[in-house]
């Protein structure tokens, strides 16, 4: 009997492939028959399952997004029953530091994601490309569970807190990736954020 082909499957070889060659050529350098080739498969399979090119960059950016979120869930189970909000968010920007070789592939073509998708309207119309806000707003509200557990003090602005977190992690992250600063120093300096904002607040 013919061998049952697993479409999801082989829809997530080939977008582990896209995102195995962005890391080394970036994003703006991939075309279909190089992820063809990295995939094993030939360039008509993969036009079979996603037609174009923009519709293989979009898979590629959900599926790494969805498997980012794979990783941190994974840490989080293993951090014990009930982390608290801090050990949560530091949680997550622990894990897109690019600290290894799958964080660095995620970090660096997430970024190649968003730039291309300065000149590319039809890529930064998509809601996968929205989703600073999700991150902003997921910090955010682990920031007020912690205000409300007076882990913060109460007039902590929790939504630019989030803000700046995300955006410093970004930074390190690039910054490890150009060689800028070792992994430790990054991880050091977010860790001394977190410390400064987890500050105990004063007794009224």
């Amino acid at each position: 009997m013919p061998k049952r082909v697993d479409h999801d499957e082989r829809r997530a070889e080939i977008g582990r492939a896209l995102v195995r060659v962005a890391a080394r050529r970036g994003l703006h350098a991939v075309g279909m028959r190089d992820v063809a080739a990295e995939a094993g498969i030939s360039l008509r399979l993969v036009q079979y399952y996603f037609q174009t090119k923009e519709n293989l960059l979009l898979h590629g950016f959900q599926q790494l997004t969805e498997e980012f979120g794979a990783r941190v869930g994974a840490r989080l189970r293993a951090a014990g029953e009930d982390p608290g909000p801090r050990t949560v968010i530091e949680t997550l920007l622990l894990t897109s530091l690019p600290t290894d070789e799958e964080s660095r592939a995620f970090h660096l073509v997430l970024t190649s994601y968003t730039l291309l998708a300065v000149t590319d309207e039809a890529l930064a119309a998509q809601p996968y490309l929205q989703r600073p806000a999700a991150a902003e707003d997921a910090v955010a509200g682990l920031l007020d569970r912690a205000r409300e557990a007076q882990l913060l003090p109460a007039d902590t602005d929790t939504r630019t807190e989030a803000i700046a977190l995300l955006a410093m992690t970004a930074g390190l992250g690039t910054s490890i990736l150009a060689g800028q600063r070792s992994p430790e120093s990054a991880i050091a300096t977010l860790r001394h954020q977190l410390d400064r904002i987890f500050r105990t607040p004063r007794a009224s």
